[in-house]
């Protein structure tokens, strides 16, 4: 599939680099020459130097052979122009990344699929959400939804005390627990396990299992028992991404107080909120954080501007009792070392969250949806199967994937449910799937009618 991506920014470049490692026909436009000499010389694509939403620019760059337009540049204007354009030039798919929440108003992001943007991307509100699942599981380092929520995937670090650490796999005494979920994937020191029975865990491997989002709450609170219950979540910047992430938790039952410094801000977010308290002042302030109290069943998530200032707010309301911390981190460079160091809870990267959201748009004929995992060299895909395809009446352990991949669950209609290699698949499955990087146009094919 060949792909035209505007932006060489840190979201446009890892967005080339998936897709690269996919195969796909990559062509990456950017203004600025030095960004494309740094891609250039780690990815093998072409690029071009323009302005990419010059309509001289975009048929320099064949726009009207691409089946997939991303305009991911840090201008919301030139995201949407370039997509008007690459939408009138006969690009069939077009998804642009934007950081004005205004343009997600009913009004204005109908009008615009109305002119031919069939996508649009904001890494507030995709930063939002993903906090929002972490801080319902806070055992978890990740949470990845699939089938708009039904199944779930969670990514969770081993404790000392687990259950899971008294020997292999198959001779884990909770065997009707793991039955009702899958194990796909164990990340040990950065290298990647494919779970086996002889399988043993150690203390710190990180296990990605997936199931439905009750059995799954029954399989942590039994592997994990030690889980942080959270009550109070402090949020730290009232900016986009922290308000919208108020307004979703005030529809839990946590309690949520929201801390920004600028009063004017401070007082715009609390006339969207109904139940959150707002206090104007700095999470950075350790008198602030006493007076608000960051007690045993307290989480802090910080998502100012900064990623300096959110660490340091994360670390401050750890070491005065939160039990849990969730960081934005913009720089690249940052997330490994907090996520793997312990550093925090969490770090949670928009441009990765941007990422993910572009790839669930569209990917191939039967592969409807795909999520990144962020520690895993491998994605999450759902799969679907055509009607009068050749698996349909086969057995899942009959199906040639390639080599690592898994099928860990299925949506059949109105239910979903972990399969076994004995499911027999019907027309319309939709199956979710780990797939190793490298190995979805495998799958493409493995899946062609």
């Amino acid at each position: 599939m060949r792909v035209l991506i505007i932006g060489a920014g840190n979201a446009g470049r890892r967005l080339a680099a998936r897709l690269c490692d996919e195969r796909h026909d990559v062509v990456l436009v950017d203004h600025n020459p030095r960004r494309l000499e740094d891609v250039s010389s780690e990815l093998d694509i072409l690029t071009l130097c323009g302005n990419g939403a010059s309509p001289a620019v975009l048929a320099e760059a064949h726009v009207s052979k691409a089946a997939l337009f991303a305009a991911v540049t840090d201008n919301d204007e030139v995201n949407i122009l370039a997509a008007l354009f690459a939408r009138a030039s006969g690009v069939a798919h077009t998804v642009v990344r934007v950081s004005n929440v205004d343009y997600l108003s009913p009004a204005a992001s109908d009008c615009l699929r109305k002119l031919g943007v069939e996508r649009i991307v904001t890494e507030h509100e995709e930063c939002a959400l993903e906090m929002q699942r972490i801080l319902n599981m806070p055992g978890s380092r990740e949470v990845v939804e699939m089938v708009r929520g039904r199944i779930l995937c969670v990514g969770v670090k081993l404790p000392l005390a687990s259950v899971l650490l008294e020997g292999s796999l198959q001779s884990f005494s909770g065997q009707d627990l793991l039955r009702k979920v899958r194990l796909i994937a164990v990340m040990r020191q950065g290298d990647l396990i494919m779970p086996h029975g002889d399988l043993v865990l150690i203390e710190n491997d990180v296990i990605y299992v997936v199931g439905t989002p009750i059995d799954l709450r029954t399989f942590l609170d039994a592997v994990y028992p030690a889980q942080p219950n959270i009550e109070k979540v402090i949020i730290a910047g009232g900016g986009h991404t922290g308000l919208r992430l108020a307004q979703l938790l005030e529809r839990s039952d946590k309690r949520v107080i929201l801390i920004e410094k600028d009063e004017p801000r401070a007082q715009h977010c609390s006339a969207h909120l109904d139940k959150a308290i707002v206090i104007c002042g700095s999470a950075l302030e350790k008198r602030v954080l006493d007076e608000i109290g960051t007690g045993e069943r307290t989480a802090i998530v910080a998502a100012t501007g900064d990623d300096e200032n959110n660490i340091i707010a994360c670390l401050l309301g750890k070491k005065l009792g939160a039990v849990f911390a969730v960081a934005i981190v913009s720089n690249p460079a940052y997330v490994p070392i907090i996520n793997d160091d312990n550093l925090l809870d969490r770090a949670v990267s928009p441009y990765l969250t941007t990422i993910n959201a572009i790839l669930r748009f569209v990917r191939g004929t039967n592969i409807r949806a795909a999520n990144l995992l962020h520690d895993v060299p491998g994605e999450l895909l759902e799969v679907e199967v055509a009607d009068g395809g050749r698996w349909c009446g086969v057995a899942v352990s009959q199906l040639r994937l390639p080599k690592r991949a898994i099928v860990s669950a299925l949506q059949r209609g109105g239910d979903v449910f972990v399969v076994t290699g004995e499911t027999v698949l019907q027309a319309g499955d939709r199956l979710i799937l780990f797939a190793p990087a490298g190995s979805s146009q495998k799958l493409e094919a493995v899946f062609k009618k």
